[in-house]
């Protein structure tokens, strides 16, 4: 049932009012950001689009970005609107001598989400997640199906024509973000994971072959030295559902064991939502939201395979 409306609702175009852009430009833009961030900036590709997370020195996630680099000295950060301020002023900290100047650049940006047949209208059948197409003056960034309907952002100047397509709700986008079982990081649930409890390194959002970064140890460690204890599920409950909500088992009820890290209401019902938690609790029933007597919650795996080997 769920296949089936999301298939036969999510097609459309819609702006993003939530996003927002950070702008790096000068010369050492892309050598600045590869030393912040969890991913490999100084290889990325005209062609493809990164996502990323930017941590604490306990490894902790402040932020996540879909990162596409212009040029050398020109480099784009997409993220939530609530946390870009402090994100912004978190990185500006660390520029010191490094010829880079960081802006917010939300202004100077139209945000758009396009899904279905209104993106398929646009490039056809290439859909590669973190994949990169421009088309004029706009960038078509490529992210996960949502039980398997394709999905895109288009980043374009401020100014420009709208891309054309029937009008999709912005409910309905938030719940494929959700459905694709890619969190990112908003105000609720800043420094509440490691990378890895997102499922990150299994989405393309870790490079463990690029060297120094904040949290990079932790990052590390997390990955190498013994089995991961938390991971990124996707969850349904009839009751509603919001990030930082605490998830309990009912044998446990004085320790939580998961947090949600991204919600959205069900356009068949209830809320649909990305759960980050203990393995062996997602392998039990009786799990509820915010004591161990709460609403009742059903967990189910991520719509993508882990990774099992870096």
């Amino acid at each position: 049932m769920i296949i089936h409306l999301m298939k036969s609702k999510l097609n459309g175009v819609l702006p993003l009012a939530h996003l927002g852009v950070i702008r790096a430009e000068g010369h050492d833009a892309s050598s600045f950001l590869h030393g912040q961030l969890t991913q490999d900036i100084l290889q990325l590709k005209s062609s493809e689009v990164r996502l990323a997370a930017y941590c604490s020195a306990q490894g902790r996630m402040l932020a996540s970005f879909y990162v596409l680099r212009r040029s050398e000295s020109d480099v784009v950060l997409i993220c939530n609107n609530d946390i870009l301020a402090a994100t912004l002023k978190n990185l500006s900290r660390f520029v010191l001598r490094a010829k880079v100047k960081l802006t917010d650049a939300s202004a100077d940006h139209a945000i758009f989400g396009l899904a279905g047949a209104a993106l398929e209208a646009i490039v056809g059948n290439a859909h590669n997640p973190w994949s990169r197409r421009d088309e004029g003056d706009a960038s078509v960034i490529h992210l996960y199906p949502a039980d398997g309907v394709v999905r895109a952002l288009w980043l374009a100047p401020a100014q420009s024509d709208a891309p054309t397509g029937q009008i999709l709700s912005l409910q309905d986008w938030l719940w494929s973000d959700v459905r694709s079982g890619i969190a990112m990081i908003t105000a609720p649930v800043t420094q509440a994971f490691v990378p890895q409890m997102l499922n990150y390194e299994s989405v393309g959002g870790v490079n463990f072959k690029k060297g120094c970064y904040p949290g990079q140890e932790v990052v590390a460690r997390s990955q190498f030295r013994g089995t991961l204890k938390r991971r990124a599920f996707l969850a349904h409950s009839d009751a509603p559902l919001a990030a930082g909500n605490e998830i309990f088992h009912d044998t446990d009820p004085e320790q939580p064991c998961g947090t949600v890290a991204q919600a959205a209401a069900s356009p068949d019902g209830g809320y649909d939502a990305i759960v980050s938690m203990l393995v062996s609790a997602s392998e039990v029933v009786g799990l509820h939201i915010a004591s161990a007597s709460g609403p009742a919650l059903l967990v189910t795996p991520a719509p993508y395979p882990l990774l099992a080997d870096v």
